[in-house]
């Protein structure tokens, strides 16, 4: 009987596009997970009297400010950013590309600076203007983000330098 991890294999090998998709969410998701719990460090930062005990700067209810917010949103992303860069290497794509390199991060950071406006600019409009609860917002936002960010470092940064042995 075949092991568990033998199984991945043979789908890894079967499927290898819909397994960069699925460690490039799982690197996601927890790139998410550091960025909204530094999100919530700094709104409670901002104003620890809006919550009754740390951990409730996760759940909403309270009124944080907009730079608030808006700080919170920045740290965090920026937080999961670096996570994102190191574990993208490490386990998500199979071509490096240039991504190692010095120009490399700066186009990680230069695509991932757009995916901070989107966030930013998303959670201005949606909690400041239309009055949506933060993380609502927020966890909309990450969706919107992570299919940017996936698309567009799988289409300028890591890509394949060579051409498959089968299309020589």
């Amino acid at each position: 009987m075949l092991r568990i991890a033998d199984k991945f294999k043979q789908f890894g090998e079967k499927h290898p596009a819909l397994c960069e998709i699925m460690r490039f969410l799982i690197v996601g998701g927890f790139a998410t997970l550091v960025d909204m719990f530094i999100m919530g460090v700094v709104l409670y930062a901002f104003n620890p009297a809006l919550y009754p005990k740390f951990y409730n700067a996760w759940f909403g209810g309270a009124q944080p400010s907009t730079a608030a917010t808006v700080t919170g949103t920045a740290c965090g992303f920026l937080s999961g950013l670096i996570v994102n860069y190191f574990l993208s290497i490490a386990f998500v794509f199979e071509h490096k590309g240039n991504s190692k390199t010095v120009k490399g991060f700066a186009v990680f950071a230069g695509l991932s600076a757009i995916g901070l406006g989107i966030h930013i600019l998303g959670m201005y409009l949606g909690y400041t203007v239309l009055g949506i609860n933060e993380w609502i917002v927020k966890i909309f936002l990450t969706v919107v983000v992570l299919v940017y960010n996936y698309a567009s470092k799988r289409l300028l940064l890591f890509v394949r330098k060579d051409k498959p042995e089968e299309e020589k």
